[in-house]
């Protein structure tokens, strides 16, 4: 029988999953029929696709991670462990990868840029877009696949179902290989990460720049609305950075945790708050784009229409 905290939690993960898998399955299939329909994708429905295929296949792994920490008995099997590790930490790090140069894009986009440099950016960032999501698939198999090569000893039974529990043959100890996974859960998100906040920084500061200029030409009545599209993109921003780091520190406790001595609250909490990064963010991302939103609205209309069409049908036969 499994305590109530845990119980609870797998609940709560099992709701999170089922709204991220709604929330980035529709962002995927909405960009799937425009590029469909008008036989070409914009930068930020490129970024979007690749953000939102990467976070349904990371809803999976977080399924398979619950099924991990309390049905283990498949993970004792040194291939699958290895296997599903290097999964997660590649669609891990390119969801952030993806994430990162969405705002990127904004960010650019947004903001007056007098430098040179910044200026060549901008003109140019559309036709790198590209460039940068294979870069960033590429950054995060450097930082996934030697997973590969690092298996705790608890997990070394072989392909013949052979287990040798405390083997060092072709394995690292326990504490070895958790720093080591650290390591490259470290490697993988340092770097977007600081791009993230550097974005985040320009805004604002983009952001005081501008309605400091403004309160000079024009009343106070008047509402700017690029100020509006600053304020959306930064609550857009720090909203994903406040769920990330959450998950970011949730993980690492997952990952630290010890399936002999598991502290059961502790790995409760921590499901709940990496499961919600993923979910939470889809949404948002439905929130603040204008086209996501749409499409959302016209696909919940169309359901209360067939609902209505279905109640008076039935009225009709009564």
């Amino acid at each position: 029988m499994f305590p109530p905290a845990l119980i609870i939690s797998i609940s709560i993960v099992a709701i999170e999953v089922a709204i991220g898998i709604f929330g980035n399955g529709f962002i995927t299939a909405v960009n799937i029929i425009n590029w469909i329909k008008s036989k070409k994708m914009s930068s930020t429905d490129m970024i979007l696709l690749f953000l939102s295929t990467s976070r349904f296949i990371l809803q999976v792994t977080v399924l398979i991670h619950v099924h991990n920490l309390y049905f283990p008995d498949v993970f004792y099997l040194a291939s699958v462990y290895k296997a599903f590790g290097a999964i997660w930490m590649f669609v891990n790090h390119a969801s952030l990868w993806c994430s990162t140069w969405l705002y990127v894009f904004y960010c650019i986009k947004i903001i007056n840029v007098t430098q040179r440099l910044l200026l060549q950016i901008k003109l140019r960032i559309a036709g790198m877009v590209p460039w940068l999501l294979l870069g960033s698939l590429v950054v995060s198999s450097v930082t996934s696949l030697p997973f590969l090569w690092i298996t705790p000893s608890t997990y070394v039974c072989s392909s013949t179902g052979n287990c040798r529990e405390n083997s060092t043959a072709h394995t690292i100890d326990w504490d070895s290989s958790h720093l080591y996974l650290l390591l490259l859960y470290f490697a993988g998100c340092f770097f977007p990460l600081v791009l993230s906040v550097l974005t985040s920084a320009l805004l604002i500061s983009s952001l005081w720049k501008h309605t400091k200029k403004m309160q000079l030409y024009l009343d106070s009545s008047f509402r700017d609305p690029l100020v509006d599209v600053h304020l959306t993109t930064i609550k857009s921003i720090i909203s994903f950075l406040i769920l990330y780091l959450s998950s970011f520190v949730a993980q690492i406790l997952l990952i630290t945790s010890n399936p002999q001595r598991k502290d059961v609250v502790e790995v409760a909490v921590s499901l709940i708050v990496s499961g919600a990064y993923p979910s939470i963010h889809s949404i948002i991302l439905i929130i603040v784009n204008s086209k996501l939103k749409l499409a959302f609205r016209q696909l919940c209309q169309h359901f209360k229409c067939r609902l209505e069409n279905k109640t008076l049908n039935t009225c009709t036969r009564i």
